[in-house]
């Protein structure tokens, strides 16, 4: 009898455990802000069924004369600093939140991070020293703070493609520091040519892909527009063989917001709660249910729940808005 009662409790820690490896990435892309956190910031991300922040310090590029990359200054928001990100983590340890490291470049003047390309040998090296050393600071951190993934760049596809070898040595003395998992964010365009997918953990998509050109999409519209591109992350990820994880996924509320669901700097447009709705119940039915994807982080997330978002809020966060209890109701059952 006693044999039998422990085989039947080890089928079922086996089905346990086994289950729990396969639960899918429910991630938060949590916003830095000005100040520190506590437990009733955590809550709102608890209450939606979160298991994964992204924690994302900040460095600063001036532009392609100064390459230099500017972090952990005063000027700075509190969370955008070594110091803010470590006590962020502290606070989502606390509550079994699993952790993103996604250390990110802002280029001043508006410029886009993925068309950042020197025009000399020597400003490249001043670039590629100072990424090295933005980046293996935080993957100093990500190691002490026992982070699950780091995230090595986001949307860097001129820098990514025109120095391979770069990346590659790069990659090698990350990992002589950080041993958690590690992905690139990759622009929805340009996961295709990321030459190092072989060498990290996950394939890493900013999953803003056109989807439908009309005012308020259907949830089979925007399945419908899936359709090509879902085939070619297929693609590579049936070619390296790696699980694929959208480093960032989510949609305005706003009319036409699958049209190009990567335009932030456009402040008009009518609200369109349902839109948004939609376009988030499409993606939790393309790509939730496959074994190959990892799971992702909605975009975006801010600390002060209670005063963002709303009903007349036409921004990508869903705090607040319709989209906030579907996204409970989807993590709670993936």
């Amino acid at each position: 009898m006693k044999t039998k009662l422990l085989l039947i409790f080890c089928l079922a820690f086996f089905q346990f455990s086994f289950y729990g490896q396969n639960k899918k990435i429910n991630g938060i892309s949590f916003v830095a802000s000005r100040s520190a956190i506590d437990s009733k910031h955590v809550k709102p991300v608890l209450e939606v069924n979160g298991n994964y922040v992204a924690l994302m310090p900040f460095g600063f590029f001036r532009d392609m004369e100064n390459p230099k990359i500017i972090y952990n200054s005063n000027r700075q928001w509190f969370g955008e600093t070594r110091k803010g990100l470590e006590h962020y983590a502290k606070e989502f340890k606390k509550s079994n939140v699993k952790l993103m490291i996604k250390p990110q470049l802002w280029a001043s003047r508006g410029l886009y991070t993925g068309y950042i390309e020197m025009n000399s040998e020597e400003n490249w090296k001043i670039l590629e020293e100072s990424y090295e050393k933005f980046m293996l600071e935080f993957a100093d951190i990500a190691q002490k703070i026992n982070a699950d993934i780091l995230c090595i760049g986001t949307e860097l596809e001129k820098f990514v493609t025109k120095r391979p070898t770069y990346w590659n040595q790069l990659i090698v003395k990350i990992k002589k520091i950080y041993k958690g998992k590690l992905t690139y964010a990759s622009n929805w365009d340009e996961f295709k040519r990321v030459p190092f997918w072989d060498k990290i953990d996950y394939i890493g998509v900013d999953a803003y892909f056109p989807l439908s050109d009309k005012k308020t999409p259907s949830v089979l519209d925007f399945e419908k527009g899936w359709k090509p591109h879902k085939e070619q992350i297929l693609k590579i990820q049936q070619k390296f063989n790696k699980p694929v994880l959208f480093t960032e996924y989510g949609y305005r509320s706003v009319d036409f917001n699958g049209k190009k669901p990567w335009e932030s700097n456009r402040l008009e447009g009518a609200v369109n709660l349902e839109a948004q709705k939609n376009a988030t119940q499409a993606i939790f039915n393309q790509f939730w249910k496959e074994s190959w994807f990892a799971g992702g982080f909605i975009w975006k997330w801010f600390h002060n729940h209670e005063n963002v978002g709303g009903e007349k809020n036409n921004r990508f966060t869903p705090q607040n808005k319709p989209t906030e209890a579907l996204i409970k109701k989807l993590y709670k059952i993936n």
